[in-house]
């Protein structure tokens, strides 16, 4: 069932090329629907109470190498495999309604992407995970720069055209993935005996990696997770791409891909470097913060609607770092639960993006107004997204921060009471972006009109999937939780015996 959920859409995504014209989207859309469907079998066939790795595959690739073909699912990878296919499957329904310029070659970027970010959420061999990791930037290379569209930049910027603004994207991804491959290969190298060792399980709890060798192959990981998210700092290649590219693959590229940065943290940097990411805790808690303030501050300053989306995404991966590198379960928990929560959220943010887009001639908030009047249903799924977004209390979005902030404030008080700025801030991008689209008097020439039935489903089960994860956020938590104490397992094990109060390295349970 694994493989079948990882090669669907790639399948999928070939067959388009071969039907006719008319079918291509349909055909591709069937493919992510029974991608979804795998994954929510894969969902309830799975045991929360084992943190091990569950589904797994593992068979010799190349072996001369110590390559193997391994694959499998925990607490942790289960929901991003599932945020994954919904994701795909809301973003390849709209797309096949809507029908691209070429289609045949849109689809079957869009099969080939799910089918790397799903090998990247899967991968229990390191070069296999790198190889899918890489593999995630070539088919958004040709979405961003074929299906984009021209941008007015900033005064004095000139047009952002789609294919300068995809070329930095690549440059910048490229780099943080070199690094990551030469990572990879030297920890497999030094870790190995005559053969280099790339499995996950083998390499986890750093004994087979030095201290010092731990220290510089972190950093080059780190800087490839922290681009893809991105960070502050390594974020340069996000303003341009987001202004130009096709809004529906946008959706999935900054609901899940982004995710892929935070998920290498936990997933991979913590267990196989714990005396690095001891040792670098601190930058990387600095680094988050950074993250969520300059991401908050940028959104509210913002009259472009998909950089308010952009910047806000900026900031709530800084709260996803800052819960995972607090080293504690219930900031981890909080992580895992926020990376669900944001994905689920800006994919309906986006879609609505093109509608108001539609409406108004672009995504300039300063002209727009009055969307509202006789669009009572779009103001109101709207207002479920924007709800969420700025994390009220009672959503999945607030359990999710409220359980990084208590990780936190157990472990650094400060960086805390400093990140809860930023929930105010939030607050404000997001309902002005709500009010500045759906209130304010109508201009003379943007349409209001009612969501048409179909983007209103798609857009509406992407709402209940939000309002379902606000009455019961327990139901990734609860799948995580073991998972997550593994993972931090290692790190604890690797704290200065000689600490005086090591208590919070050890995984403990969640807060009631």
């Amino acid at each position: 069932m694994l493989q079948v959920m990882l090669w669907l859409p790639l399948a999928a995504g070939l067959l388009a090329c071969l039907v006719a014209r008319r079918l291509t989207g349909w055909v591709a859309a069937a493919g992510a629907l029974g991608t979804l469907a795998l994954a929510v079998g894969i969902l309830i066939d799975f045991d929360s109470a084992s943190a091990g790795v569950q589904h797994a595959v593992d068979e010799d690739w190349i072996p001369d190498l110590g390559v193997r073909y391994s694959l499998g699912v925990d607490g942790i990878s289960i929901f991003l495999v599932l945020l994954t296919a919904v994701a795909w499957g809301a973003a390849t329904f709209w797309s096949a309604i809507r029908m691209p310029e070429r289609p045949k070659t849109y689809f079957l970027m869009m099969g080939i992407a799910e089918t790397a970010t799903l090998g990247a959420f899967l991968a229990q061999d390191l070069l296999l995970f790198v190889l899918f990791f890489d593999l995630m930037l070539i088919p958004f290379y040709f979405l961003f720069g074929s299906w984009g569209t021209e941008h007015p930049g900033r005064p004095g910027e000139g047009t952002i055209r789609p294919t300068s603004a995809t070329i930095k994207m690549v440059i910048y991804t490229l780099v943080g993935s070199l690094l990551m491959l030469a990572g990879a290969i030297a920890a497999g190298v030094i870790a190995g005996e005559g053969t280099p060792v790339f499995s996950m399980e083998e390499l986890r709890g750093g004994d087979a990696l030095s201290e010092s060798s731990q220290r510089w192959i972190f950093w080059f990981f780190a800087a490839a997770f922290l681009v893809k998210m991105p960070a502050f700092l390594v974020h340069g290649w996000m303003p341009d791409a987001y202004r130009v590219a096709p809004l529906a693959a946008l959706a999935v590229f900054s609901a899940v891909l982004s995710k892929v940065g935070a998920y290498g943290f936990l997933r991979v940097v913590l267990p196989i470097f714990p005396d690095a990411t001891l040792e670098f805790q601190e930058v990387l808690l600095v680094i988050a913060l950074a993250s969520i303030l300059y991401g908050s501050v940028m959104a509210f300053t913002q009259t472009s609607a998909r950089l308010v989306a952009g910047y806000s995404s900026v900031a709530q991966l800084g709260f996803i770092t800052l819960g995972v590198f607090a080293l504690r379960p219930d900031g981890a928990d909080g992580a895992v639960l926020q990376m669900v929560n944001h994905g689920i959220v800006i994919v309906p943010l986006m879609l609505i993006l093109v509608l108001l887009a539609e409406r108004t001639g672009g995504d300039d908030i300063t002209r727009m107004g009055g969307l509202a009047m006789r669009a009572p249903v779009l103001a109101t799924l709207f207002l479920v997204v924007t709800m969420a977004l700025l994390a009220m209390p009672g959503s999945a979005n607030f359990i999710g921060e409220f359980y990084i902030l208590n990780g936190v404030f157990q472990e650094k008080v400060v960086f805390a009471l400093v990140a809860s700025v930023a929930i105010a801030i939030a607050a404000y991008y997001a309902l002005r972006l709500f009010q500045r689209a759906m209130h304010y008097r109508k201009r003379d020439d943007v349409e209001s009109r009612e969501i048409g039935w179909r983007e209103g489903g798609i857009v509406g089960g992407l709402v209940a999937c939000i309002v379902a994860l606000a009455f019961y956020p327990g139901v990734v938590l609860e799948r995580s939780d073991e998972s997550v104490k593994e993972q931090l397992g290692a790190v604890s094990r690797s704290a200065p015996i000689a600490q005086s109060d090591d208590s919070h390295f050890r995984p403990q349970g969640n807060p009631e």
